[in-house]
């Protein structure tokens, strides 16, 4: 096998600079643990941001993958094939399930990813506004995605700043601040773009009942409630989705990551008039809703669903986050989140250097922002594979802690 070192060569002399270069090359994995091309094993804590549902290699995502593989791979958007209309009306009735009021009429549109998702949903809402509502609310701090409709929503100034302009009048708010936000929405908007929980800034939670505050506000205002649950959705806060803890529901919803376990997949969700906004011909995705990523996903929500993984996140979530701050450690601020996306803020911006303390102890964390480490593990890991973590993480940190540099 190809040593770590001769691939990252081999990836710098043939791929683009974008990512830098890995500092780890993955060949395999298996349950919760990855193996590098020099056969050391890592617990994974990432699951590639929050993507690996069920972890590595489980037989159910492996057996429907090569089965729908062998069947029928591919249609593009010309033809029906049943995996797609199956996913939808598994989607729509975990999303009737899980709310007290009607939500009326819902529908789905099929992507490749996250931001593919969000871009569907800009365009929904603009259709259904029509041009007297030209601008669009969305949160500092905020993460929607690369491509450019997606890039315009986020509030990240290093992401968009060498890109602009993007052609969409977009009003920056404070998140979580339901008054400036009040303030910022009027009848010019087409709609209000949210996460439930900020992932990219650091699994940053607004206060309780910001999402209800976001849903009365575009109420009042005729405004669309979109919400970004590419990161959140699909059982990893303990919730099929994280807006049903919350009690509300939003006008469009979008779905990426761990929805495919692995395989690229992403769902624009239209409630009530936002179902049909759309018009034959208003937008397409050659491969969305390929039948191999369908099937993918069909076999994540049954193993969540047969499995208990939605009450296993919401109990190992919570035995994470109480082993996390009982560490003695200075560095450890603050732990929040919910279920198996946590977010731990560091006292200094040591998140890097713990990063790579981590992997060398053998477990993978992302170090998020400067200051806060990520921890999204597979649904699937286990009470002991958390100890094993947390009971090594006082090593980690106090190694961390004694190469700071002082400022």
């Amino acid at each position: 096998m190809t040593s770590g070192s001769e691939l990252r060569a081999r990836f710098e002399a043939a791929l683009m600079p974008n990512y830098g270069t890995p500092p780890i090359a993955l060949a395999r994995g298996e349950g919760c643990r990855v193996w590098d091309t020099d056969g050391r094993s890592y617990l994974d804590l990432i699951a590639g941001i929050a993507v690996s549902a069920l972890g590595h290699g489980h037989p159910v995502l492996v057996k429907a993958v090569a089965e729908q593989a062998a069947t029928l791979a591919h249609t593009s958007n010309l033809f029906v094939h049943e995996r797609a209309v199956e996913l939808a009306e598994r989607l729509i009735a975990l999303l009737r399930d899980g709310t007290a009021s009607d939500p009326g009429d819902i529908r789905v549109f099929f992507a490749n990813s996250g931001a593919e998702a969000n871009e569907a949903a800009l365009k929904l809402v603009k259709r259904a506004a029509g041009a007297g509502r030209p601008t669009i609310v969305s949160t500092d701090g905020g993460f929607h995605g690369r491509t450019s409709g997606a890039l315009a929503l986020t509030g990240k100034p290093a992401f968009r700043a060498p890109f602009g302009p993007f052609g969409v009048d977009v009003r920056f708010v404070p998140y979580g601040d339901p008054g400036v936000l009040r303030d910022a929405v009027d009848d010019s908007c087409a709609a209000v773009f949210v996460e439930p929980v900020q992932g990219e800034a650091g699994v940053l939670p607004a206060s309780d009942g910001y999402l209800a505050e976001v849903r009365g506000i575009c109420d009042a205002t005729g405004a669309a409630f979109v919400l970004d649950e590419v990161q959140s959705g699909i059982g990893r806060t303990g919730h099929w989705f994280a807006h049903q803890a919350e009690g509300v529901l939003p006008d469009v919803l979008t779905l990426a990551k761990g929805l495919g376990g692995g395989l690229p997949i992403g769902a624009c969700v239209g409630f009530g008039r936002y179902a049909t906004a759309f018009a034959k011909g208003d937008h397409g995705s050659t491969f969305g809703g390929n039948p191999v990523a369908c099937a993918a996903a069909l076999a994540v929500l049954d193993t969540i669903e047969t499995d208990g993984l939605l009450a296993a996140a919401a109990e190992l979530g919570g035995l994470l986050a109480e082993e996390i701050t009982s560490v003695d450690s200075p560095l450890v601020a603050e732990v929040r989140g919910a279920g198996l996306w946590r977010g731990v803020r560091l006292s200094s911006q040591a998140a890097a250097n713990v990063q790579t303390r981590s992997a060398e102890h053998g477990f993978l964390v992302n170090a998020v922002t400067p200051d806060v480490l990520r921890i999204a593990p597979p649904l699937t890991i286990s009470r002991e594979e958390i100890l094993e973590f947390t009971g090594a993480l006082p090593a980690i940190l106090d190694q961390s802690a004694a190469e700071e540099t002082p400022a």
